[in-house]
């Protein structure tokens, strides 16, 4: 039997809408995935074997041949555990087929637990474009995705998988999430206060200048000189972030690796270059952390003046 569960996957910035089919059909017991999947990907047949198990359901034991459409388009991390699963019940003849409008995200654990998974905001705006209307993620990225998408689809979060399969089969209907109200005055109390720097009137004074012209800023100077102090403190002298910009800043932080963006906090911290992975032997491109606003575009402390880009019409950053 085949069948086709809605998923989606994260290329840079950007979310993209990911097709996972499954097939079992008579042979030896195989489950192979194609389609251009990473080392996370391919061990997600290990992990959702078990899950099937614990969660009470029966493995087919014939061959599971899984696709990720579209195949040319590289596929990394844990994130469609959860939608293999489905598509592997589904096509095995335990589970109804899935809504066409809905979409699924998450990794498992091997007792079929949903842990959370990164770059879900992204993916969550990809896939209300897309037409998503119900969106079904771990419990501690629900936040995440409602506070984007709550007006245009429905945000579930789920524990585990048997949640999940018990919603799409009508015995136990999951509530949706509700997006956290938006409050600029909640996200600059997070923020440094710019009157406790004592001295430096010059480079103040630049970031004064940087912050009502929206002009860029690069800090450069020996360790403990208040680079990082001063940056910190820049966000506060700023113009409160509209939502929109809220939504687009959580975007590009939600795409970086590692847990997703923190609700509480307006700006991220300053880093070296040597902690934005700007490039340098990840398959996955990883977006610097570097603030872009309608008011301002900050470049970190410690990043030389030939990594900051060139301005359309303009000049090279001077060292």
């Amino acid at each position: 039997m085949y069948s086709v569960t809605k998923s989606f996957g994260l290329n840079g910035l950007r979310g993209f809408a990911v097709a996972v089919e499954a097939d079992v059909s008579g042979g030896l017991p195989a489950f192979s995935i194609v389609g251009l999947p990473d080392s996370a990907v391919r061990e997600s047949a290990d992990r959702v074997r078990a899950a099937i198990k614990n969660l009470g359901f029966k493995f087919p034991d014939r061959r599971i041949t899984v696709n990720l459409a579209p195949a040319d388009v590289r596929k990394t991390g844990p994130v469609y555990d959860l939608p293999l699963l489905l598509a592997v019940l589904t096509a095995s003849g335990q589970l109804e087929d899935v809504p066409e409008d809905a979409a699924f995200l998450g990794e498992l654990a091997l007792d079929g637990t949903l842990r959370p998974v990164s770059g879900v905001l992204p993916m969550a705006l990809a896939a209300a474009e897309n037409g998503i209307r119900a969106l079904y993620v771990p419990a501690e990225n629900a936040a995440e995705a409602a506070e984007a998408c709550a007006d245009s689809m429905a945000v579930y979060p789920a524990h585990t998988a048997r949640e999940v399969v018990d919603a799409l089969r009508g015995i136990r209907p999951l509530t949706a999430a509700a997006a956290v109200p938006f409050d600029p005055a909640e996200a600059w109390a997070q923020v440094p206060d710019f009157a406790d720097v004592m001295g430096q009137a010059l480079a103040r004074r630049a970031m004064v200048i940087a912050a009502a012209g929206g002009h860029n800023v690069l800090l450069m100077g020996a360790p403990g000189t208040g680079k990082s102090m001063l940056a910190k403190r820049l966000p506060g002298i700023l113009p409160p972030l509209t939502r929109e910009e809220a939504v687009d800043l959580f975007h590009r932080r939600a795409a970086a690796p590692g847990p997703g963006p923190d609700h509480g906090t307006a700006f991220p911290q300053p880093a070296p270059l040597g902690q934005c992975r700007l490039a340098g032997g990840r398959r996955r491109t990883v977006p610097p952390r570097r603030v872009q606003s309608g008011q301002l575009r900050r470049a970190v402390p410690g990043r030389a003046a030939g990594v900051l880009p060139r301005e359309p019409g303009g000049a090279a950053p001077a060292a």
